[in-house]
């Protein structure tokens, strides 16, 4: 699984209390489930719901959701583009700790691809599959369902 480390990295990167108190932010994943079709190359998926516990956490709780909201809008954009899935996609909860301090736990929903093949060589691979993003072009209101072919509606970003 990439993205607890993922979403870790870009908290410690964004979130000015956690460049000095890393060891405040801790992440966990629970209700994990891997789901199988049993086809030929067993590609699969990881499903979880990934823990993030802030401890002692003196900052606003903007400074961590807009960080969170804009790792999500890449790597899990369906928590922000799909009705159903915003209802429970994204939680939180706080323990006030005294006037400027708080434990501050948020809940995201995640999924990630994992998909299996095999090489020229005949060696199993494993791949794990990025999430798709919509291309500028979709967001033009003269563009026309079809019009560019499968491949001009999505582009997954290259691998990590």
């Amino acid at each position: 699984m990439n993205k607890p480390e993922s979403l870790r990295a870009h908290l410690l990167d964004t979130v000015a209390e956690f460049q000095n108190n890393p060891d405040r932010l801790l992440i966990f994943i629970d209700n994990g489930k891997v789901r199988c079709t049993a086809a030929a190359t067993f590609s699969f998926e990881y499903s979880y719901d990934l823990q993030i516990i802030m401890t002692a956490f003196a900052g606003h709780p903007d400074s961590v959701m807009l960080p969170v909201l804009g790792w999500i809008s890449v790597n899990q954009p369906e928590l922000l583009e799909n009705y159903e899935k915003m209802q429970t996609g994204i939680q939180f909860e706080a323990d006030i700790l005294d006037k400027d301090k708080v434990d501050l736990g948020l809940t995201l929903r995640l999924t990630e691809r994992v998909v299996v093949g095999t090489d020229a060589q005949g060696n199993t691979t494993v791949k794990h599959a990025g999430e798709p993003q919509r291309v500028a072009g979709y967001l033009d209101p003269n563009w026309v369902p079809g019009s560019e072919g499968n491949a001009g509606e999505w582009v997954v970003p290259d691998d990590k």
